[in-house]
């Protein structure tokens, strides 16, 4: 089961013909109009060079002001929407491009279909627009495990839109149909109608209900049926369909507002990280300025974590600990082979040269000494390139660690969540000075909130809020908890977390050598014990067909059976082997590295994550702040 945007997209952007494997032939030189929404789907799967190894000479924003380029075919990737249509309408009048490709992120209109024909036909272009298509990818791809519905507009589908008090029908059916239209999207792309089970009662509920409608309408009209024949070729399914899990994220508040120690979720908590690209200021030099001097300019510097960055696919959902030993180490066998770079570049002449100009090196010297260091020097270029970036990261990560005790933060809630023996009192930390931002405190009460059995008495609770109102947290997401703590069923029964055990291991051994570039002292080197998360479990209940009281009343729906006779009895007892869960109301990297170790130690099963939107603590704060502001 493969979600394949990127083959998707190398065929859309060889004119919807599957791109020719011989790389002798030059591709066609071409233009990419794209939007903003295509600008997202694009950037996560294929980086500028490999645009360029296409065809694609530029790529242009639809609404910037573009100069008419009359001998080249352009390929537009956009949605559908009524300013889109007009620009491209003015675009032919403009005769701006040789040729016209549309590809529209989702499905098209009768009546814009016809805007655009008549545009074509008064401005004397027809035969200019090629091929118009739709191509069914409104969704943003970031693992090939992972997929985001949307980054531009997500505060419409966001967890407070949908939880807004006052919230009209209307506006609630406007955004289950912006989700459903994704997820239709996606099941088109991966190939397969699955077989879908949800909670009732709450937005996970109508979205399953739309989806079903929206799947059998397709299978129904049989000429123009997505799920059949030609579109299926590119199915890489087992002959077994996939189990599509919509789970709510009222089910689990307290998740998304916990504190991680894994890499990846740890720099989206704790670094500006959005779309596989991690901004941040570049520390210039450490040495301190002259008393009086005006403070140095801070630098923006961005890196994309990607794919293609082995450390980062190894490492991401490591331990941090277990991370800042990794760089040390790398760079260490580096330092090693560094002297070796230096020769290479001596035989090549390049002492003291950029490290751009190596690649375009003249081969005129064409000596067995300079064709093997040609060969092997770009390679531990880009190994040094790679140590540097992690090692930049790493070290961000950790001065948010040691500046704001994360590690502190981060046992005391699994502590809380497992519902283990605590070593210290919750209100020592919400008054210790030294210990996190308000932020941070503010989140470690909130899931002392939610998971504890009893609500702490009026008493408690009053000395709680005064001891964060002094230290300047805004208590607003707190009347939200308590609300929804009092509305949900769920709250009756606290989310199981799991037992979690954070065993704190000994000291770091490699990091702790004084050359190291981390220092760790006073971080404790917390270790991982599996454990599911309430997602997690739902899943397995649901994939091994197991009967549990959580999920036991879960709807089915199978759009393939011909009425749509409703029931939560599963007409399939054999478990799956290949299962999608999707967050309605948002998801987050801890939930998605706690369904990737469960699937590994589950030798042929295949797991992908999805939400409506990816959102870090901070962020989902501050929705909950201002639904709970008075």
């Amino acid at each position: 089961m493969n979600m394949v945007p990127s083959a998707a997209l190398k065929r859309m952007l060889n004119f919807n013909a599957p791109p020719l494997k011989t790389t002798a032939a030059e591709p066609v030189w071409k233009v990419l109009i794209y939007d903003r929404f295509g600008q997202d789907i694009i950037s996560p799967l294929l980086a500028v060079k490999e645009l360029r190894d296409m065809g694609i000479t530029l790529h242009l924003l639809l609404h910037s002001d573009r100069d008419p380029i009359p001998d080249v075919p352009a390929i537009y990737f956009v949605m559908p929407t009524e300013e889109n249509i007009d620009r491209i309408c003015q675009d032919l009048r403009n005769q701006l491009y040789e040729s016209y490709y549309l590809n529209f992120i989702s499905a098209i209109s009768r009546s814009k279909l016809e805007d655009i024909a008549s545009a074509a036909l008064s401005a004397n272009a027809v035969s200019q627009v090629t091929k118009v298509f739709d191509q069914y990818l409104n969704f943003i791809t970031l693992e090939d495990d992972m997929f985001i519905l949307c980054n531009q507009n997500k505060e419409l589908i966001s967890y407070h839109a949908i939880n807004k008090p006052d919230i009209m029908d209307t506006d609630m059916e406007a955004i289950m149909d912006t989700i459903v239209d994704s997820l239709f999207c996606f099941f088109v792309t991966l190939g397969a109608v699955p077989i879908i089970r949800c909670p009732r009662g709450n937005a996970a509920e109508m979205v399953a209900v739309k989806l079903d409608k929206k799947l059998r309408e397709n299978l129904r009209d049989a000429r123009n049926s997505l799920f059949t024949g030609d579109n299926m070729g590119a199915s890489q399914f087992s002959f077994q369909r996939p189990l599509f899990v919509l789970a709510d994220r009222n089910l689990d508040l307290a998740t998304p507002l916990h504190h991680t120690w894994t890499y990846q979720a740890l720099v989206h908590d704790v670094l500006d990280f959005h779309l596989n690209r991690v901004s941040m200021d570049e520390s210039v030099g450490s040495e301190a300025s002259p008393a009086g001097a005006r403070p140095k300019k801070k630098n923006k510097k961005s890196y994309d974590l990607t794919a293609s960055d082995k450390f980062w696919q190894k490492h991401k959902g490591s331990p941090f600990p277990e991370v800042a030993e990794s760089v040390q180490e790398e760079l260490d066998t580096y330092r090693a082979q560094e002297d070796e770079v230096k020769r290479l570049k001596s035989i090549m002449g390049l002492e003291g040269e950029d490290e751009g100009a190596i690649s375009s090196i003249s081969m005129s010297d064409n000596t067995a000494k300079l064709t093997s260091a040609v060969s092997s020097l770009p390679e531990l270029l880009e190994k040094k390139r790679l140590i540097d970036l992690h090692t930049n990261v790493a070290t961000a990560v950790l001065d948010h660690i040691k500046s704001r005790k994360l590690d502190v933060y981060f046992e005391y809630e699994e502590k809380l969540m497992s519902k283990s023996t605590l070593d210290k009192s919750l209100l020592d930390i919400i008054s210790d000075p030294d210990a996190g931002t308000p932020e941070d405190k503010m989140r470690l009460f909130l899931i002392f909130y939610i998971t504890a059995l009893q609500p702490p008495s009026e008493t408690d609770l009053e000395q709680y809020k005064k001891a964060l109102l002094d230290i300047g947290c805004d208590l607003s997401p707190l009347n939200y908890i308590k609300q929804w703590k009092a509305f949900t069923k769920i709250a009756a029964t606290p989310s199981n977390y799991g037992n979690s055990g954070v065993k704190p291991m000994g000291l770091f051994s490699r990091v702790m050598n004084s050359g190291s570039q981390f220092v760790m002292e006073g971080v404790k080197n917390l270790v991982l014990k599996q454990h599911n998360l309430p997602v997690t479990r739902i899943l397995d209940n649901l994939m091994e067909m197991k009967s549990n009281p959580e999920t036991d009343d879960y709807r089915y729906f199978d759009p393939k059976m011909l009425r749509g006779s409703e029931s939560s009895i599963p007409r399939n007892k054999n478990p799956f082997q290949e299962a999608i869960v999707f967050m309605v109301g948002g998801g987050n990297y801890i939930e998605y590295q706690n369904l990737v170790d469960y699937t590994k130690a589950k030798p042929g099963k295949k797991v992908l994550y999805g939400c409506s939107e990816l959102f870090n603590a901070g962020q989902f704060l501050k929705q909950l702040s201002s639904l709970g502001q008075k």
